[in-house]
């Protein structure tokens, strides 16, 4: 009996989606070790531009990056079926979560998650550093990023930072060889897709005054917003629902924003979580459309931009200044992933939390080997929770 296509690559989704700890950051070495390396469907070069360009993009960047590798390997059929098969364990977990918040009371049960995970984060830069940074001028780019990111900790500085990488690396445009230009065509259905979906759903919520309509408007500006990855979309939505609106109990919120950092699969999970909880008054099934409608409010505008810009990407780089640029904005990436390293261990340091550096030292030199996969390490680290807890 003749397999399905492309069942094979579905197949790798899904176990990555199963076991990709570790956010964006972690996530691309893992792309980079099953798709390119083990399985071969693109090239490392080919996965860097993906990396490059889903930077540049606002919304969930691991997401996107798999879901432009599907686009690139069978069109919008299997690109739609990626996405679904990348979110759904992470979306799945995440819902049961929120019904079942009196088993995730103790936080204490994660506590050696984070260092684990930022130890991954740490290995991941470290890989891609060595893969992208070919000469002084990217080491210049990625200290200035980290230096930026670290003294203006806002989101709003990770695109600045990129295009800056970006249009230093273009002067070295000469380097490329010259290819025969053609007049560009730009399929535009999907940008207009991306802000006609959110200019209606604001006149759908202003006409209706329905929640339910309010909160796909909320997660669907936030996925279109948000530069950074989850970890910069958990502390905004925190805001958001927690200290300016007042809908979410604070420890409530940063037991799911622990948890799904703990998960594989993307961090914008958490919307799912936070779904179940702001519909509680909707009943059972009001709850779970909750969670698909924070599910579909994040995913969606990231998964619409990627369709527009992959698909002139070829266009694109017909232009020399334009493939420059690609190894200034993986420098500052890397910068950008030294950064998360930082916001994460100088609380432990001004701490003094010995255990948690130590862990973070650990799983960095323990990834280094390539022998214990993330899902074994963050897996001790749950078991460790439990028994110290």
């Amino acid at each position: 009996m003749k397999r399905p296509k492309h069942l094979n690559f579905l197949w790798d989704v899904f176990v990555l989606a199963a076991t990709s700890f570790g956010g964006p950051q972690v996530h691309w070495a893992l792309f980079l070790r099953r798709l390119v390396h083990e399985k071969q469907y693109l090239t490392e070069d080919e996965l860097f531009e993906i990396q490059a360009l889903c930077s540049m993009l606002p919304g969930p960047t691991s997401t996107q990056m798999i879901t432009a590798i599907g686009l690139k390997r069978g069109g919008a059929s299997l690109a739609y079926l990626t996405l679904l098969l990348w979110i759904t364990p992470a979306v799945f977990v995440m819902t049961l979560a929120a019904y079942g918040m009196t088993y995730l009371r103790n936080r204490d049960l994660v506590q050696f998650v984070l260092p684990v995970g930022v130890g991954l984060i740490l290995q991941a830069g470290w890989l891609m550093a060595r893969k992208v940074i070919k000469s002084s001028m990217y080491v210049w780019i990625l200290l200035v990023t980290m230096a930026i990111g670290i003294l203006f900790a806002t989101p709003y500085v990770f695109p600045l930072v990129l295009v800056m990488g970006g249009m230093i690396s273009s002067l070295n445009f000469r380097e490329f060889p010259r290819q025969n230009k053609h007049k560009m065509i730009i399929p535009w259905a999907n940008f207009h897709l991306y802000w006609g979906v959110f200019v209606l759903l604001v006149i759908l919520g202003e006409t209706t005054d329905y929640f339910p309509f309010h909160l796909l408007e909320n997660f669907y500006r936030n996925g279109s917003l948000v530069f950074g990855g989850g970890q910069v979309l958990a502390p905004v939505l925190y805001t958001e629902f927690v200290d300016f609106k007042g809908l979410i109990r604070s420890d409530d919120y940063l037991t799911g924003m622990a948890l799904s950092q703990s998960l594989p699969g993307p961090i914008f999970a958490l919307t799912s979580y936070l779904g179940v909880l702001l519909m509680k008054d909707y009943g059972v099934l009001g709850q779970l459309a909750g969670s698909a409608i924070g599910a579909v409010g994040i995913f969606l505008p990231g998964t619409f931009l990627i369709f527009f810009v992959f698909r002139i990407w070829g266009q694109l780089k017909q232009y020399r200044f334009i493939r420059a640029s690609l190894a200034g904005i993986q420098a500052a990436s890397v910068g950008l992933t030294g950064v998360a390293v930082y916001t994460f261990v100088y609380p432990m340091i001004t701490k003094g939390d010995g255990v948690s550096i130590a862990l973070v030292i650990c799983a960095f030199l323990i990834a280094q080997t390539g022998r214990v996969p993330a899902i074994a390490l963050f897996s001790a680290a749950l078991v460790a929770g439990y028994f110290l807890a």
